[in-house]
């Protein structure tokens, strides 16, 4: 098993990220459109050459600026398997699979006996004698999954290959994906919008936003602890951003948010408070011996498309997203709130978790 090291700049693109992946891991990578995520995994595949960096698989250099070392992509024993399945049109599924190994010299008795193998092992063999268009959704991303796989990737390269199916082919995917990461060790890159993929696969999470690392750490403490404002939407939870006080507290401008501080919080450095919006209570009126944590708020969004409804704050200062409420239906309809409002929305201390800021 082998591990991956990446660090890049590429200032066209205004990209400069470092991070690495453990041998047999899954790293997600998350962020807004635009943020760098695809770059980086190109970097990684070959296909783009960054200013300054390395790139370095196990023992083996693939890319190093200061020794202009660049291995070409078909050299590199990485797998890139992207949303669309991109399979020749005008090969057989088989010897689509096989194309990979047959580009790298392999007796075409060789490949053929390989491709059939990785096709049994996605649940696709049946597919072998279609041509793509004759395939499905599913099955084609299946068929480019065995195809990325017989080429005997040493990483996994996943740009958000599960985009675009439908909920039981996805969960099929995802489970196919897990089995095969798992059983081989191979490192793996995924680059996902779905927050079911990183609970689902992912090891470890790096959040990239404006071209640089904005977060990183395990899975479950980035889903349930996010330390950035992309974290904290994407995990569905509040997030404010201060510093930490004594006696509990993170100041966020003119605000005090009381709460439980982690043990690594240290006074007066960069902290953020995160709470669940189901937590959240909301009021027109200051509420009678509210709880410490009480802000005022205007109303950007009611979404009622949810099991509870969600209500959404404007922006907060610093470009974090505003705060959200879950409410009962119940309610909403006695509060009857509509955009432009100003409410107080009111959580209690022993709901808000304090840790340090990334």
């Amino acid at each position: 098993m082998t591990g991956l090291a990446l660090r890049a700049r590429v200032e066209r693109r205004g990209v400069d990220v470092e991070f690495a992946v453990g041998a047999g891991e899954v790293l997600a990578v998350l962020g807004p459109n635009g943020a760098g995520k695809s770059t980086a995994l190109h970097v990684i595949a070959g296909t783009v050459r960054p200013d300054d960096g390395l790139v370095r698989v196990g023992q083996r250099l693939l890319t190093d600026t200061a020794a202009a070392v660049h291995v070409p992509t078909h050299r590199r024993r990485v797998g890139l398997l992207l949303q669309y399945p991109l399979l020749f049109p005008h090969l057989r599924v088989a010897a689509n699979v096989a194309f990979g190994l047959r580009s790298t010299g392999r007796a075409r008795a060789e490949a053929v006996a390989a491709a059939h193998r990785w096709l049994t092992e996605v649940g696709a063999d049946d597919l072998a004698g279609r041509m793509p268009r004759q395939l499905s959704g599913g099955q084609a991303q299946r068929v480019a999954l065995a195809r990325a796989l017989a080429a005997e990737p040493e990483v996994l390269l996943l740009d958000e290959p599960l985009a675009g199916l439908d909920v039981d082919v996805a969960g099929a995917m995802r489970r196919l994906l897990r089995q095969v990461l798992t059983r081989d060790g191979r490192s793996a890159v995924l680059v996902t919008h779905d927050l079911v993929d990183v609970a689902t696969l992912a090891d470890h999470v790096v959040v990239i936003d404006g071209g640089t690392v904005a977060e990183a750490g395990p899975a479950a403490t980035v889903l349930s602890a996010p330390r950035s404002p992309f974290g904290a939407r994407f995990a569905g939870v509040n997030l404010v951003i201060g510093s930490a006080a004594e006696g509990g507290v993170v100041r966020a401008g003119a605000t005090a948010w009381h709460g439980v501080a982690a043990a690594d919080v240290v006074i007066g450095a960069p902290a953020v408070a995160i709470f669940r919006p189901a937590a959240v209570a909301v009021y027109r009126q200051r509420p009678h011996g509210s709880p410490r944590n009480t802000v005022e708020v205007t109303v950007a969004e009611v979404d009622h498309s949810g099991p509870a409804v969600r209500v959404r704050a404007t922006e907060q200062p610093g470009g974090a997203p505003g705060l959200a409420a879950d409410i009962t239906a119940e309610s909403a309809s006695e509060l009857r709130l509509a955009p432009g409002d100003r409410v107080f929305m009111a959580v209690k201390a022993q709901e808000v978790a304090l840790h340090p800021a990334p």
